[in-house]
Order: structure tokens, then sequence, then C-alpha cells
């Protein structure tokens, strides 16, 4: 269930990237409203199932992600019916969409791999106390990494100027307030899952 969540999670925030929305002087993509979920439930699967099965979360959202690319581009591609009058406004959203997924795709792999990473290293260092010191510091790595290589990727030479740089400061800044945030509910649905697991194995501290 957490992974077919994940993975939702990640398809509908690259649609929704498409758009660049700014508030005032705040500059951000669609994506902001729902991505930063995608690295709380990255840290449960770290967290209770370790760094192995991380890594195939990772990897099954990356195979997902390619399949809605080539969805996309295949019914772009087709011609349009009769009848049907949207085929410049289909191309101008969905066909922006191969250079978001390739955007994120690539902060998606380093960031998830390095937030995942991170926090199994400070867990083996630690064990079971101070849950939040490995939550948040392998989040603060794994977003920075992904918001530096999703917005250059993604939307060099789109957004002008210092609005960039507002862009991947603003994305940055973002994604770790909702980890701060919503930290309570993450506590909370890692100790439900780790209850209910039957595999998981306390880790005693190094």
């Amino acid at each position: 269930m957490i992974l077919a969540v994940f993975a939702a999670v990640l398809i509908i925030s690259n649609i929704s990237a498409t758009k660049v929305i700014g508030f005032g002087p705040i500059v951000t993509d669609g994506g902001a409203f729902l991505f930063p979920i995608a690295y709380i439930l990255g840290d449960v699967i770290s967290e209770v199932y370790g760094f192995k099965a991380a890594r195939k979360a990772v990897i099954t959202g990356f195979a997902l992600q390619i399949l809605a690319t080539l969805v996309f581009w295949l019914v772009l591609i087709s011609p349009p019916g009769p009848g049907y009058e949207n085929q410049e406004a289909f191309a101008a959203v969905l066909g922006f969409y191969p250079r978001i997924v390739a955007a994120s795709l690539v902060g998606y792999v380093v960031g998830q791999l390095l937030n995942s990473y991170v926090l199994v290293a400070v867990k083996k260092r630690m064990g079971e106390q101070k849950l939040w010191v490995r939550l948040l510091t392998s989040t603060g790595v794994g977003e920075f990494a992904d918001t530096l290589i999703f917005c250059t990727i993604a939307f060099a030479g789109v957004i002008p100027g210092m609005s960039f740089v507002n862009y991947v400061i603003v994305g940055f800044v973002y994604k770790v307030a909702v980890e701060i945030i919503l930290l309570p509910v993450t506590y909370r649905v890692i100790t439900v899952v780790k209850r209910h697991e039957p595999s998981y194995e306390p880790q005693p501290s190094a």
C-alpha cells in the first residue's frame, strides 16, 4: 500500500509540475503541493524495511514514470479524432512532460537513494533513538540534491535570472518545511507500520 501511494504521488506530481506557479515573489511549480509526501513515504520505507527495499521502491517508481511518459507520448502523436479540438492544449501541457520526467527521474533517483542511504546509515549508528535526527538529516540531503537537479534540468532557460534562483531556494525550503510540519504524522505512521510488520527487527545502536 505504501509503495502504491508512493508511485501515485510521483506520477501526479510530475504532471502537476508542468505548470510554473507564482505567489507574489515566490516561484514554484504545481508539483510542490504533493511531491514532499514522496520523501515522507520514502522515509517510512527506509526506516521500516531498510535500504534494499527503498532501492526497489525507487526503481519501481522510476519504471512507472517511464511508462507514463511513453503512454502520454503515444497519445500525443496519435491523430485527434472527429470533434476533438484540444490537441494544442494537450500538447502544451503533456508535450512538456518528457522534460519534466527526465528532470524528475534524475533528481528523484539521486535524491531518494541519498535520502534512504543517509537515514539507514544514521540508524545503524544511533539505533532506534532520535528518529527525528535521521528523518531531518536524510531529508535535507536528499531534497537538496533532488531540488537542485530537478530545477536545473526542467526549468533552466525557461524561468529567467533571479527567478530561477528563487525557484530553487523556495523549492528546497518548502519541501524541508513540509517534512518538519508533518514530522508527528511521519512518526505515527512509522510506529504503526513497525508494530504491524512481522519482519521488522529493531536496530541496536553501534
